[in-house]
Formats: structure tokens, C-alpha cells, sequence
């Protein structure tokens, strides 16, 4: 994940540090009964954040092995290719021209097929530096194998809006896949994007959501919200609770530059975000199922509105 305002000064990085955190195993979340494959869920997750993977920084042997297991598990499920399932597009960074590969699936709509909902996250992370692997298990592992639990599910009951579902790449390079993608969907009729970026790693049990208060349809279905789960979901981080200020903070920022309603989903930074210790072994696996869980009910409530 890139979160703006993270250079923060060293005296305040120092009282951070020094908070002791709650072991996870003191506040194990009631976890709800599942609609997907939770074991399956966790164990994406621990494939992609493995070294084999080597840390999927874009342009690498890691992120294409990244979009190959992430192909092949669509395919297990028979979802569709959004055309086709690799979009390639180029960036300048520093003055190199940079190719990412975006990977799209797509599910038909039964009510409102030429509307689209766009679930997303980033399956970029940071590579290696100076020899040592970021795995980037919560940022973004977790989010991508939601998406792909979002496949499993919807595979088997259709959503009413057409769904893509979006595995961005160069998220940590400036948000460059969703860019790309928002730039090129103009035409298309975007009702709605679902972003999920670090959503498996709380000791808090929290679920923070950003972008209701932009939108009233948003507001009005956070607001009437039913949590079917034991974790608790939190409005803010959306410039309204002198927290640090999310609306940019992902790929669901181009979206809502282009004026398309949306939600994004996330966990407050821990010490494993953007260090070598973001590792599967350091997730909290019944706060990230409930996590889940969360967007996905919410997804059902949202894809019943005519949007």
C-alpha cells in the first residue's frame, strides 16, 4: 500500500514503537460462518507472500509468477477473462519506461449487466532490497486472495451488477495499474469500486472504511449496516477524524478522482507494513476472515441497490 504522510518525524516513529502491542492471541474476533473457502483464502495468501515470489515488485519474475497463480485460479473457478486477463500498460518512473501487466476477470451481471462494480486490490509489492525479500503478506496478499474469494462466491451466485474483478499492478509504484485502468474504462459505466489493501493483519480487531462520507448512498448503507461478525468496522481515516487521511492512499484513488463512488477497505499500519516482516506467519487469520467477510456482505448489500 502507498499511504501518503508516512514521513512523519523520528520523535513520533519513536513513541509508536515503543506503544506494546496486543498479542493477537488475547483478542481472537468471533469469526462468522464463511460463504467461501476460508482455509483456501489463507493458504492464497501464504503462496504469495512466500519467497518464491520473491517480493512480486513490478516487471519481475516474482509478480509474473504472481499473475500466473492468480490466472490459473480463475480458471479453476471458470470466472471469465475481462477480455482478456493480462492488460499491459507503461509508465514512466524516473525517467525508465516501466511495463505493468493489470490481471481482469469479469462476472455478468443478471439484472444490470452494463453496469460495473470493480472489486479490486494490488498484487504488487517491493521485491528485494539489498538482498532481502518483502512479502508483502498483508499488503497486498491478503486483499488479492479476497478477490479471488469473491470469484469463488459469485461464481456460483451472480451479482446483479457485471463485476470486475481487478488485480492491480504497480500500486506501490504510484498507483499506476489503477490509473491506467480508469483512464481506459472512461466509455464503460462505472457504478462503484470495492478496493481491499491490508485487510488481514489487526491485533485491534478493527476494519477501518473510507469513502462513505463522499457519496450518500454510500453513507446511508454504512450507516444501516448489520455486521454479521465479532470485528469491529470503523468509519475513518477520511479526513474527518485527524487521523491520517486514506482517500488517496490506494487504488481506489483514481476512481474517485474520475467522480466514481467508492469504499475502501484496510487495517492501520502495523511495524510488518513496508518491512521485511509483513510475512503470512504475522497475520491475524480470524480478524482477516471476518474481515472478508465485512466487504463481502457489505458488496451484497450494495449490488442490491439500483446503483
Amino acid at each position: 500500500m502507498t499511504r501518503f504522510f508516512q514521513y512523519i518525524s523520528t520523535a513520533f516513529l519513536v513513541i509508536i514503537c515503543s506503544c506494546k502491542e496486543v498479542p493477537a492471541e488475547a483478542q481472537v474476533p468471533k469469526v462468522t460462518k464463511t460463504v467461501f473457502d476460508s482455509e483456501a483464502l489463507l493458504n492464497r495468501v501464504k503462496i504469495l507472500s512466500s519467497d518464491e515470489f520473491e517480493g512480486r515488485r513490478t516487471g519481475t519474475k516474482g509478480a509474473e509468477k504472481a499473475r500466473q497463480f492468480i490466472i490459473n485460479e480463475y480458471k479453476n473457478l471458470q470466472v471469465e477473462s475481462f477480455g482478456e486477463f493480462q492488460h499491459e500498460f507503461t509508465f514512466t518512473r524516473r525517467g525508465d519506461t516501466i511495463k505493468g501487466i493489470n490481471v481482469l476477470a469479469k462476472v455478468k451481471g443478471t439484472k444490470y449487466p452494463d453496469d460495473y462494480i470493480v472489486v479490486s486490490a494490488h498484487y504488487d509489492h517491493l521485491g528485494k532490497r539489498d538482498g532481502i525479500i518483502y512479502n508483502g503478506a498483508d499488503d497486498d496478499a491478503s486483499g488479492v486472495s479476497a478477490l479471488i474469494a469473491f470469484a469463488e462466491v459469485l461464481k456460483e451466485s451472480p451479482p446483479k451488477h457485471s463485476v470486475i474483478l481487478a488485480a492491480f499492478d504497480a500500486e506501490e509504484l504510484g498507483l499506476q495499474g489503477a490509473k491506467y485502468f480508469v483512464d481506459k474504462m472512461t466509455n464503460n459505466n462505472i457504478v462503484l469500486n470495492l478496493n481491499m489493501d491490508m485487510i488481514s493483519r489487526s491485533t485491534k480487531n478493527e476494519l477501518y472504511v473510507v469513502g462513505s462520507r463522499y457519496t450518500e448512498f454510500l453513507g446511508t448503507t454504512i450507516s444501516n449496516y448489520k455486521n454479521p461478525t465479532g470485528t469491529k468496522l470503523l468509519v475513518g481515516h477520511d479526513g474527518t477524524d485527524g487521523k491520517q487521511d486514506w482517500t488517496y492512499s490506494s487504488d481506489h484513488a483514481p476512481f474517485y478522482r474520475a467522480g466514481i463512488p467508492f469504499l475502501y477497505f484496510g487495517n492501520e499500519d502495523h511495524k510488518g507494513y513496508h518491512n521485511p516482516s509483513d510475512d503470512f506467519e504475522e497475520i491475524t487469520p480470524a480478524f482477516y476472515k471476518n474481515a472478508v467477510s465485512i466487504i463481502w456482505s457489505l458488496f451484497q448489500d450494495l449490488d442490491g441497490l439500483e446503483l
